[in-house]
């Protein structure tokens, strides 16, 4: 009898349990939740049994459910190691990874995907190109990185973008500031305030880009190069930020700020990794972008996926 698992529906089930929930387990596999939804039923329907309890909270998987996180868990695994092997082998297995980075936050997430890679691929010469980069972008074009972690995919010739993730960018304030008090500040709530935030262009800051400027608010500003300055800047009462969350979830839990919601709509924030067109086949290159979209839904809360914009002639990661 032929089987009707297939390696998307192990993928599908790890993202359920991943997230513990059907819609953001939708966008991390990237289908609608109705299409989901049919994936698990077919299976269940197939084998006459619940795979998980559609009204628990946080989800659990019934026996069935479990069985195939199990062979999920083993499996994957091994078939994406397979596929390593197999782009080592018809693309060969050296080269170099020179990345450069606009975005202070990378690091929380960038180095452990980093240490995922290096066994993957030893005979890859990996490396960080020093500093901030206002403009990493043009380092591609000139050669001097091969990858450019940057927060808008703006179409450009000669570079094509990889989507990584999605994520919320919170406010936050010490614990008995006024703002405190309210769960969802508006643009209005920063005219007063000093906005505590990294020494970058106006235009590489979201809040300011998509929320203040265009409503004329330009507040008072303090700058510091260092998450951890920022968060200890606002604990202490200087002034108010706006970081992602992941970020900051360690210090509100041990209530050193508190985080609030930017907007009705929250401010969602992007990453993408731009790579030159002529490169962007390349085995090593393409598998490392994989590394950092899925160990960054892997240990960081609070992602989304992210899908490229149509006119930039891309289509979503599988």
């Amino acid at each position: 009898m032929e089987s009707i698992i297939e390696l998307r529906h192990l993928r599908t089930l790890l993202a359920l349990e991943e997230t513990g929930s059907v819609s953001l387990a939708a966008q991390r596999v990237f289908l609608t939740q109705s299409a989901l939804s049919h994936q698990i039923r077919v299976l269940e329907n197939h084998f006459g049994t619940l795979l998980f309890e559609r009204k628990s909270t946080p989800l659990r998987f019934t026996p069935a459910g479990e069985r195939l996180l199990k062979l999920g868990r083993e499996l994957l695994p091994r078939v994406a190691s397979a596929e390593r092997d197999l782009m080592q082998i018809i693309h060969g297995d050296a080269g170099q990874l020179r990345l450069a980075v606009e975005c202070h936050t990378c690091f929380d997430w960038l180095m452990p995907a980093m240490g995922v890679f290096r066994p993957q691929w030893p005979q890859v010469e990996l490396d960080i190109v020093s500093g901030f980069q206002a403009d990493p972008v043009s380092l591609l074009l000139t050669h001097r990185a091969d990858i450019a972690i940057v927060s808008e995919a703006v179409p450009q010739a000669g570079i094509v973008y990889q989507p990584l993730f999605a994520y919320e960018m919170v406010g936050i304030c010490a614990p008995d500031h006024p703002l405190a008090q309210k769960d969802v500040w508006q643009a209005e709530d920063f005219r007063d305030e000093t906005l505590i935030s990294y020494p970058v262009p106006d235009d590489m800051l979201d809040l300011l880009r998509k929320v203040l400027l265009p409503r004329g608010i330009n507040p008072t500003r303090r700058h510091s190069e260092l998450t951890i300055a920022i968060v200890q800047l606002v604990a202490s009462k200087r002034g108010i930020a706006a970081l992602p969350y992941w970020s900051v979830m360690p210090y509100v839990e041990k209530q050193y700020v508190v985080a609030r919601t930017l907007t009705d709509t929250p401010l969602q924030s992007e990453l993408y990794a731009a790579l030159r067109a002529e490169d962007a086949e390349r085995a090593y290159l393409t598998d490392f972008c994989n590394i950092v979209r899925n160990e960054g839904f892997a240990t960081l809360p609070g992602l989304s996926a992210l899908h490229l914009q149509n006119e930039l002639g891309e289509t979503p990661s599988p």
